[in-house]
């Protein structure tokens, strides 16, 4: 089944690297415009040469999702250049590990910022506009930490267990208008930022980074690491039209670790 994008625009938060890029290039051989945002603009005009280089429209616009100002221009400045937007993906994320006796309170802070208000302001940014046309699709990034715990993960964890009830919420709240919100759950995808994980397991533990490695490709019953190309693939299902009965969903991409 080919899924055709064409006449929609996208925006992609956090698309300057890792599971970002690879949204925003999916998005773009959908047929779909694509709007990017992050805090570093040289890295996003690298990727936006990217998406336009796939015969779509691009724009990359800096901006830090923890600072509601910068948030609430976005749409305003993006309808004036670029368009409305139909499909927003909350993708910027943030992760880092630390045990929780001692936990530092700006880390906790730090992760529910990013991960939890971040993914609420953009919503609340971008909402009233998909209302006003009768169509949308959200599509935020989770992990599979939304749905278990994890040891040294307090804050990071606790943050995509909130993603998951903001997606629950938004998309009941949003049915009526014909927009679908949607989580999808990854297990360790193969990015940077998986990459200072296994750093932080080699520093802590005397591991080689090749057992590191073994260890986070050992959760996944497949017995390796999610490519973002994958995440990327559910993303372009899930903001097109086949997908519209799929709404308040939380879907796992990890090969099998977590069932549920």
């Amino acid at each position: 089944m080919l899924i055709e994008l064409r006449g929609r625009t996208a925006l992609v938060s956090g698309a300057s690297r890792g599971i970002g890029r690879a949204i925003a290039l999916a998005l773009a051989e959908a047929g779909a415009d694509v709007a990017l945002t992050a805090r570093n603009p040289s890295d996003l005009e690298l990727v936006a040469g990217q998406v336009r280089a796939r015969g779509v429209r691009a724009v990359a616009l800096a901006c830090d999702i923890t600072q509601a100002g910068q948030v609430s221009r976005l749409p305003g400045d993006l309808e004036a250049n670029f368009g409305p937007i139909d499909i927003l993906v909350n993708n910027a994320g943030y992760a880092e590990s630390h045990k929780f006796l001692g936990h530092p309170d700006e880390l906790w802070q730090r992760h529910l910022e990013v991960n939890l208000t971040g993914t609420f302001r953009m919503c609340k940014a971008f909402a009233p506009s998909m209302v006003a046309r009768r169509w949308g699709r959200i599509i935020n990034i989770a992990s599979v930490a939304g749905k278990v715990g994890g040891r040294y993960t307090a804050a990071y964890t606790a943050s995509k267990h909130g993603v998951l009830g903001l997606t629950r919420t938004l998309a009941l709240e949003l049915a009526p208008h014909d927009i679908t919100v949607n989580a999808i759950c990854p297990g360790y995808v193969d990015t940077s930022m998986t990459a200072q994980t296994i750093r932080n397991i080699v520093e802590r533990t005397g591991r080689s980074e090749q057992e590191a490695r073994a260890v986070l490709e050992g959760l996944n019953p497949q017995q390796r690491l999610i490519a973002p190309e994958e995440v990327a693939a559910v993303v372009v299902l899930l903001a097109s039209e086949v997908a519209r009965g799929i709404n308040g969903q939380a879907i796992n991409l990890d090969g099998g670790q977590v069932m549920d």
